[in-house]
């Protein structure tokens, strides 16, 4: 895939953590992309690490043994948690995550370096996790597995920043889901700050922003026994857009 871009190093990539943020989600089918990158590539900066800008990522999601979280989620309730360990694999670098949606749609996110693939909690861990979270830590057990590949773009003006997911993959120990065809597409921007070039180019594509939960996917299609009423129209529509492709040549 070609990524004719100008590239920004991960050091200065402080200059739009946005860890209080407002998100929105896209997602389609793969032969769309790279036309919508074609589109932005003079808007913005493509993230590179030695050399690399496909970074492949893999992420363990918690929940209590009564799946509070994804029940939470699934009855749309605000003021909702999720919490997650994200591996950066090319580096071997780990955070322990804990993302908190408010009664107001703001998306607040708070980290702490952690330990690769553990799947016990250390106690700084412990400690964070008891700090950050309503949770006994004792309550809570890894849930699903999640790895991609992702693009990281900034905005030339470090007002927002953007991520393309690809080659996604959904695993719960015992079976795993590929959506190979997908896209997710997350803009992240602080409130305020004016129009994005990368929207404005999915409107024109009639793209429509559309929430999009790995978390809440994942578990729903691997699963089964989870209530998942909420999420089956979700389900079928992103079917339907892996099916897109095939059903245009068709």
């Amino acid at each position: 895939m070609k990524l004719d871009f100008e590239t920004i190093q991960l050091k200065e990539m402080d200059k739009v953590k946005l860890m209080n943020r407002t998100d929105r989600k896209y997602w389609f089918h793969r032969s769309q992309l790279p036309d919508l990158l074609e589109s932005i590539k003079h808007d913005y900066y493509i993230l590179n690490i030695d050399g690399e800008s496909q970074l492949p990522y893999k992420t363990t999601y918690y929940d209590t043994g009564s799946d509070k979280m994804f029940v939470d989620h699934h009855k749309g309730k605000l003021n909702r948690f999720k919490i997650r360990r994200r591996t950066y694999v090319n580096s071997g670098i780990s955070f322990l995550e804990v993302k908190f949606k408010s009664n107001i749609g703001r998306t607040i996110k708070t980290r702490i370096t952690a330990e690769p693939e553990s799947s016990d909690f250390t106690e700084a861990e412990n400690q964070f996790l008891t700090e950050q979270t309503p949770f006994e830590v004792e309550e809570l057990k890894a849930s699903l597995l999640n790895q991609f590949t992702r693009l990281t773009m900034v905005h030339k003006g470090f007002k927002e920043r953007c991520t393309i997911d690809l080659n996604i993959r959904f695993k719960n120990g015992i079976k795993e889901m590929r959506f190979d065809d997908l896209v997710i597409v997350e803009i992240k921007a602080e409130a305020n700050s004016g129009i994005s070039p990368l929207a404005l180019i999915l409107r024109n594509q009639r793209i429509k922003s559309s929430g999009f939960s790995k978390y809440c996917v994942g578990r729903s299609v691997l699963d089964t026994y989870l209530k998942r009423n909420a999420f089956k129209n979700k389900i079928r529509r992103i079917e339907k857009v892996m099916r897109s492709n095939e059903l245009i040549k068709n």
